[in-house]
């Protein structure tokens, strides 16, 4: 399988990085049969004028059979990089194109259904108000606004896009509790 990890955080000690990212390259790597390539959205310095990196982005997706999303959130967001790279790779006509139902309206229709996706977003602030108060509007935005357009409806996009909260005050044995559901979710997939 053709595994692409698409990293969107700026410090390469984080638990993004660390902790996540290191996971799921290190189960691939011990996998037979395995071939993983990495987007550091941060070290590439992607920005919306770098045609030529953005083109080699899409080469990258097309390539892959499954796609690793690993992202803290920022502005109940993910990292700015990582929205470009949604707006400048997953663009109309490429990733998804709009079908005509009337003369004023259209759906979506996903060009990109056949990847298999995972999602890591780590947050900073605990589950209750993010899930409560703010309606777990980032991983509902990502998910309804984001991935069914570009891979189509499907249940296992929210059920694939795992959050891990309080990242940086949790202890290091909760840390280690994310991990293990990282990696029962990659040994998961390579079955």
């Amino acid at each position: 399988m053709k595994n692409l990890v698409i990293i969107g955080h700026p410090d390469q000690n984080s638990f993004c990085h660390n902790g996540i990212f290191g996971k799921i390259k290190k189960i691939l790597n011990d996998h037979p049969n395995q071939e993983i390539k990495t987007i550091d959205l941060y070290k590439d310095k992607l920005h919306r004028d770098k045609k030529d990196l953005i083109n080699n982005y899409k080469k990258l997706v097309i390539w892959s059979d499954r796609i690793y999303f690993i992202s803290p959130v920022w502005w109940f967001r993910l990292t700015p990089k990582m929205e470009t790279f949604f707006d400048e790779v997953f663009t109309p006509g490429w990733a998804y194109k709009f079908i005509s139902i009337t003369k004023l309206y259209a759906y979506p229709k996903p060009l990109l259904r056949d990847k298999k996706i995972r999602t890591y977003i780590t947050h900073g602030a605990p589950m209750l108000p993010v899930m409560t108060i703010y309606l777990n509007s980032v991983k509902l935005r990502l998910v309804m606004g984001v991935y069914t357009f570009v891979f189509g409806w499907r249940l296992s996009l929210f059920s694939k896009t795992k959050q891990f909260w309080s990242v940086p005050f949790v202890s290091q044995k909760k840390r280690e509790k994310y991990l293990k559901i990282v990696e029962k979710d990659i040994k998961k997939d390579l079955k």
